[in-house]
């Protein structure tokens, strides 16, 4: 039995993961008391973490995750794939030719990342298969063949 999150009609469900909202909390406890203690308001967002928007789903012969990772280096990620475990790390870096003391707004998320994801499904390790593209990766991990569909035919009796 899976945990879905409750959201209102017209929205999509989609399964708990107990680590964004956990990271979510973070980033606005680290709003909320930076800008208590006095810091720029504009400059409370530069060091929290932050997790790249990621879609998993399957089709008939693989599953697919597509992570959004825009301004990043295909050198900057990292992916691994461990048991039914897949794990996404990567950093994305400031804009080097901007001082931070010269922002008046800061909304574009930098810093590491780490994201895991439990595959749903078995899945042929060593065909996994990644491309990174207008700054979306995607991962294309091929399922086993156990758990393919298979056609049956029906026979007249």
């Amino acid at each position: 039995m899976a945990i879905l999150r409750w959201r209102p009609a017209g929205q999509a469900v989609e399964r708990w993961d107990p680590f964004r909202d956990l990271s979510e909390i973070q980033s606005e406890m680290n709003r909320l008391f930076g800008g208590a203690l006095g810091q720029r308001a504009a400059m409370a967002g530069f060091d929290r973490g932050w997790a790249p928007a990621v879609d998993m789903y399957e089709t008939n012969d693989e599953l697919v995750l597509r992570a959004e990772l825009p301004g990043m280096n295909e050198k900057d990620i990292d992916l691994s794939i461990t048991g039914d475990v897949l794990v996404l790390r990567g950093e994305r870096a400031p804009d080097p030719t901007v001082n931070q003391e010269n922002y008046f707004r800061g909304e574009r998320w930098s810093g590491k990342f780490e994201r895991m994801f439990t595959l749903p499904i078995p899945v042929e390790t060593d065909k996994v298969k990644a491309t990174y593209r207008d700054g979306v990766l995607t991962v294309t991990l091929p399922k086993a063949e156990a758990v393919k569909p298979k056609a049956i035919k029906v026979d007249v009796a």
